[in-house]
């Protein structure tokens, strides 16, 4: 059967490729869920099967965005402790957490999904590690949701076994068994993890941090990884307190920690960095290990500002990630560009700290790379996946910025005129296609009443 295709032309074309490919009036075609060529000027005349033609005038294509962190549950329960640093904020609200079940962890899934989807978003993931006994097939409700909305989707199906009685900040009901906790993630990984091209489901395994996993649940998880062929995530260097939290418990730093463990590794990516000498830099520039940066959670629990720059010319990948939407309750990732660039300005680097098309590569490409999928997504290239977003750039907001990419990073938000995710529209004139936004929004409102009276009551 001939290919489908879909032509979008006369669009601004930024590929990100290795070369930084620009195009000020181009055209990409689509065949099925591939891209199958990408150019200056008008699309080649004579195409077969054509089912769809888009004038993209005033308008910029990229990449879609790669968000690499997240924790979806935290949809429900966004505006609380707004003024705490990491571990008081954790304390404060992992009573709350330890309430979820099935219905909010799904209808949280939709609500995150579906603004990352609408801003750009075309490749998700959700680091889930709240598993409270009696909860509910909760990593099945997350994976449905995404299905749903339609994006590629990678769960790091998280654990923790550290609870209050062991020294760890959640309570004791809230945290699983190490045995327990490993054959859950197991079993989650034989059910959903798909590693063919194009796959649309990813599994990675991901013990939440140092101070809430013990060190035979990093060893075994690790192990069980690459058993099992999947990548690795979490948390690491976050704030000063988790450093001093390390060395007290461990004898040494969370990056020494890590790699006595086996957490170091181009399978392996962590979020946040903040707190990271050269020394650390270097063991995971030299391990090809990755980072998720997560510019707006940082600021809004007052971490620090992480080192990107230096993390880049020391050749470790790193993406950008919204982290969950208690500390970043915006939950968009196109504005991470924005926040990435101007955060990281405030650092040593000051001025020359990034430049805009280095902030646009890591929501994409960078992205792309962290989560281990760079052959296939991240980029606007022939042979890859047809997971692209044009972004409208013709409006008041942008009238007077000359250079699109600029005016995408350090312009007002973009309206998303066409996303696709595999070929597939997801939105359509800034409004998502596959899922009803205003049901979306009744759900998880009365699922973030419905934890907040059961929270209320304990």
């Amino acid at each position: 059967m001939a290919a489908s295709r879909i032509v979008i032309e006369n669009c601004a074309i930024a590929t990100v490729d290795a070369n930084d490919t620009e195009y000020a009036s181009g055209h990409v075609v689509v065949a099925d869920n591939l891209i199958e060529s990408v150019g200056a000027g008008r699309a080649p005349a004579g195409l077969e099967n054509v089912v769809r033609r888009v004038d993209g005038t005033g308008h910029l294509l990229t990449p879609g965005l790669v968000n690499t962190h997240h924790h979806f549950y935290q949809w429900i329960t966004r505006g609380l402790a707004t003024d705490h640093n990491l571990f008081d904020w954790l304390v404060a609200l992992y009573p709350t957490w330890a309430r979820i079940d099935e219905p909010m962890a799904r209808a949280a899934a939709q609500g995150s999904l579906a603004m990352m989807a609408r801003g750009g978003v075309t490749t998700a993931m959700d680091h889930h590690y709240v598993y409270p006994r009696g909860a509910g097939d909760l990593s099945g409700a997350i994976i449905g949701a995404a299905s749903e909305t339609g994006v590629r989707f990678t769960l790091a199906r998280g654990s923790m076994d550290r609870g209050q009685s062991d020294g760890g900040l959640p309570p004791d009901f809230a945290v699983e068994s190490l045995e327990g906790a490993l054959a859950a993630t197991e079993a989650t990984v034989d059910k959903y993890h798909d590693a063919s091209f194009g796959a649309m489901t990813q599994i990675a395994v991901a013990p939440c941090s140092p101070f809430s996993v013990s060190t035979e649940l990093m060893r075994q998880g690790a192990e069980l990884a690459r058993r099992k062929g999947v990548r690795l995530h979490t948390h690491g260097s976050e704030t000063v307190e988790e450093e001093q939290f390390c060395k007290e418990l461990f004898g040494m730093g969370p990056t020494d920690y890590f790699e006595s463990t086996g957490w170091l590794g181009s399978d392996v990516w962590m979020a946040h960095c903040v707190h990271m000498n050269d020394s650390d830099i270097a063991a995971f520039g030299r391990t090809g290990t990755g980072v998720a940066h997560c510019p707006s959670s940082n600021a809004r629990l007052a971490a620090g500002i992480a080192r990107v720059p230096d993390m880049l010319r020391a050749g470790v990948p790193v993406g950008l990630g919204v982290d969950g939407t208690a500390s970043n309750e915006s939950g968009e990732l196109h504005t991470e560009l924005r926040n990435a660039l101007l955060i990281n300005r405030l650092g040593a680097h000051r001025e020359s700290a990034l430049t805009a098309r280095q902030a646009l590569r890591l929501g994409t490409h960078g992205g792309a790379q962290v989560l281990g999928r760079a052959d296939q997504i991240g980029s606007v290239e022939t042979g890859k996946l047809a997971d692209l977003v044009l972004w409208k750039l013709d409006t008041l907001a942008h009238s007077s910025i000359a250079d699109p990419v600029i005016a995408l990073v350090l312009g007002a938000a973009a309206p998303v005129t066409l996303s696709l995710v595999n070929g597939r529209t997801v939105v359509e004139d800034n409004h998502l296609t596959t899922v009803d936004e205003d049901a979306v929004a009744r759900s998880t409102r009365a699922e973030a009443l419905r934890l907040a009276r059961i929270a209320a009551a304990d």
